[in-house]
């Protein structure tokens, strides 16, 4: 038997009469404890990689807009692209809906990089990698709070299922369906989040530049091309192929490969620092 849902508003609350959507306060939250936790691991005795307040301070912007942009752009490139050549102004309607994690990837990759440079932290590829690992660590945190955000907006609900998990939105569509966001908010969130603070804490793996960073983009490509077993693709796209194959899964194969890349690179090269 489904599970019956009161639908939640979107919006969480009004400020003069601006809505407060709980998209917005999962990035936002997602943001503020993500950098909590990273200042914690940038200070303390066995950190990797030294960063003062001001830096601090000064890659969190930079991380913010690398995630916006790179969100953004990437579900523009990989999602909807011929949509938004018609209609380019509409890439800057964030409100609209439409980032994409792997786009948002990128964008932390670049940021980062570009960080680092600013900076004039050398060697800027072993130290981009430094900075990479430690946003392994907390990027699960922004990920579990934005699936949760998804839930409630009802957005990128899963595939119909005669599950006694499925659930039904009151005046939405009469059948069940898989809460596909609650599942990639366990597995991407929670869990994600577990194994790579385990791996920090437990392991020498922080001792080798781009190794966690590796972990991170494989964990997260296989939990995510299993958890698109049981969401339904994007109306606009629909399956790339007749075995059912989505865009999510593409990705995150690709992603999947990098990292082993990523991994077995800094596996032969351990910070001798």
């Amino acid at each position: 038997m489904a599970i019956i849902i009161n639908p939640i508003s979107p919006v969480a609350f009004s400020v003069f009469g601006i809505p407060v959507r709980w998209y917005a306060l999962a990035y936002i939250a997602g943001f503020v404890f993500g950098f909590y936790l990273l200042k914690h691991l940038v200070n303390r005795s066995d950190a990797q990689i030294k960063l003062n307040k001001k830096q601090l301070d000064d890659f969190l912007t930079t991380i913010v807009i690398g995630v916006i942009v790179g969100g953004r752009l990437g579900y523009v490139m990989f999602y909807d692209f011929p949509y938004f050549i018609k209609h380019p102004l509409e890439i800057l309607a964030l409100w609209h809906g439409g980032m994409s994690f792997h786009g948002g990837l990128l964008g932390v990759i670049v940021a980062t990089v570009i960080f680092i440079m600013i900076q004039k932290l050398k060697p800027v590829a072993k130290n981009s990698l430094k900075m990479l690992d430690l946003m392994a660590v907390v990027t699960p945190i922004g990920l579990g709070l934005g699936r949760i955000a998804n839930f409630i907006n009802m957005e990128v609900m899963g595939r119909a299922t005669d599950s006694p998990l499925g659930v039904i939105f009151v005046g939405g569509p009469n059948y069940a369906r898989h809460p596909s966001p609650l599942y990639e908010a366990t597995l991407e969130g929670a869990v994600l989040f577990i194994v790579m603070l385990m791996l920090y804490n437990k392991t020498n793996l922080k001792k080798f530049p781009g190794a966690l960073g590796g972990i991170l983009c494989m964990l997260y490509a296989g939990f995510r091309i299993f958890c698109e077993q049981f969401r339904q693709p994007d109306a606009q796209l629909g399956f790339l192929t007749s075995w059912g194959l989505t865009m999510g899964q593409l990705l995150s194969g690709l992603m999947f490969a990098v990292g082993v890349g990523v991994f077995m690179y800094a596996m032969n090269h351990k910070n001798k620092n």
